[in-house]
């Protein structure tokens, strides 16, 4: 018998469609019967874009307004009794990107038009907010239940202006006139469930609305969305066997492949592993363990906040903060950090319950590649073609441990390529090196601590560990003699693998590498 083709939802994210055309669907509906009967009325959650938002408030919707027959089967179906019916006003600010204060005002009576047209209302009233309050009102009595409100992205309008001091207040203003109604209308609500990438300080937009509860960080909801291990394990152990077959190799092979890619990220702590949704559905739908969520929307926001708040490629990751320092407001941030945890680009990796702070890094190599390939225009050059073609004759050598081989190669890179604007401090060149090394794949730090100071660079391999130290306009050996007389090397000893000393000097006057000395 023929095998069915197994359908991956990659970018559907309507819960009756799913299930209707039997897409593969991750049960998440142990997390909307949670909600729904939770102590609180009022709820706000954060994650990453293309993590299942849009799903998560679909299934809600669904869930609300008593569709019982497409929860056959899910954990949804076992936990409800009484499947009420409510009405449900669903809005999706995804489209009110990019627009001005009265094409926003528009696209909100456009979106209230449309609901109250399934209730048979009609409204001349040119204030969105005296519309919400009638469109809620009428629906309660028309139905005599109480109305449901669900918000799908509800900072979309305010993301690409948030750091501007003349549009942000403008449009923050039309969004918390939009959304005051809320709190006035309590009596007639059962539910209101907002999504979002960024959290918004209380007061900037929702003045009124002081009993929303985050549920961003609570343990009990860490898994709403994303795919946990257990998750994919279960849910999708075929897809693992059909991907293993896809890709020649094991199938130990392909779960190992899928965690380094995709796997690492955490919301709370402690968490399970979360896999990235879109980037794990889009390899079992290619067969190929690509870049597809980094590739899905260009960072250009993200390099622009990281130059202005000067922040180097090795410090993106590896920090640690406290909790206010990054689920913290992002409209007057004082550094980059809640830009990179609430956007994705890093996330929780560790917590100290002592004293209660988190180590924040980079989720995976999906996450670290793609970023890195990113800065390759400010820190390497302007030419990225040429670059990410070297880096892989760069990753050839590093495979076969031929360091010298690789350093040839960068030295010609590097001696030959249009540069960026270049600078005369070392740092520079360290961090250049860092982006290089990461796009190898390679394990790479920077500035690792040792009893004796800090290595410049330690990379390391599946069979071999270097420790690396980098000099401007001296010597290859003064770099080596610093690695000998700090012994480096020790800090190193327990890491199981045999390691190498590199001593490299830069010759800034050329723009690249002039010698260097490789020991074991």
């Amino acid at each position: 018998m023929e095998q069915k083709t197994r359908l991956y939802p990659i970018g559907i994210q309507t819960f009756s469609e799913i299930r209707n055309k039997s897409y593969l669907y991750i049960d998440k509906t142990e997390y909307v019967y949670r909600m729904t009967h939770s102590a609180s009325k009022y709820m706000f959650l954060s994650r990453p874009r293309r993590f299942g938002k849009s799903l998560l408030t679909s299934t809600l919707a669904a869930y609300f307004e008593g569709c019982k027959d497409l929860f056959k089967g899910l954990a949804l179906e076992r936990l409800e009794t009484e499947w009420t019916e409510y009405p449900v006003l669903r809005f999706d600010m995804s489209l009110g990107k990019h627009m001005d204060r009265e094409e926003l005002e528009r696209y909100l009576l456009w979106q209230l038009k449309g609901m109250e047209r399934n209730f048979g209302i009609k409204s001349e009233t040119p204030d969105t907010n005296t519309r919400l309050t009638d469109l809620i009102r009428l629906a309660y009595e028309q139905t005599g239940r109480q109305v449901v409100v669900l918000i799908d992205e509800y900072d979309a309008p305010l993301l690409d202006v948030v750091h501007e001091e003349k549009d942000l207040p403008v449009l923050r203003n039309i969004m918390r006139n939009f959304y005051s109604p809320l709190k006035a209308c309590d009596p007639y609500l059962r539910f209101v469930f907002l999504t979002g990438i960024t959290k918004f300080s209380q007061l900037s937009i929702f003045s009124e609305l002081n009993n929303i509860q985050n549920i961003s960080m609570l343990p009990e909801y860490a898994a709403i969305c994303g795919i946990t291990e257990e998750e994919m394990a279960t849910q999708m152990d075929e897809d693992l066997d059909l991907l293993a077959g896809r890709l020649n190799t094991s199938r130990e092979m392909v779960v190992q492949n899928l965690k380094d890619h995709y796997d690492g990220y955490h919301f709370t702590w402690p968490s399970p592993d979360i896999y990235n949704p879109f980037s794990l559905l889009n390899a079992f739908v290619t067969g190929r363990l690509d870049f597809y969520w980094f590739g899905s929307g260009t960072p250009t926001y993200l390099i622009e906040m990281l130059n202005r708040f000067g922040v180097l490629p090795s410090r993106i990751g590896g920090n640690e903060a406290v909790a206010a320092d990054f689920d913290a407001p992002t409209e007057r941030m004082q550094s980059v950090t809640p830009l990179l945890y609430q956007s994705g680009y890093v996330t929780i990796k560790g917590y100290d319950e002592m004293f209660q702070i988190y180590t924040l890094d980079i989720p995976n190599a999906e996450v670290r590649i793609g970023l890195m390939r990113s800065l390759i225009p400010d820190y390497v050059t302007r030419d990225t073609q040429t670059t990410n073609t070297t880096v892989v004759n760069l990753a050839r050598a590093l495979v076969r441990g031929d360091m010298d081989g690789m350093l040839r190669l960068l030295q010609t890179f590097l001696s030959t390529v249009p540069y960026c604007d270049r600078t005369d401090y070392e740092g520079h060149y360290q961090q250049m090196l860092y982006i290089i090394f990461s796009l190898l794949g390679a394990y790479v730090d920077v500035e690792v601590r040792t009893p004796m100071g800090r290595v410049d660079l330690v990379i390391r391999t599946a069979t071999t560990l270097y420790v690396v130290e980098l000099k401007l306009n001296q010597s290859a050996e003064a770099a080596m003699q610093q690695i000998d007389l700090k012994n480096y090397p020790e800090r190193f000893v327990l890491c199981g693998l045999p390691v190498v000393k590199v001593g490299i000097n830069f010759d800034m006057e050329r723009h690249t590498l002039k010698d260097w000395v490789i020991t074991n």
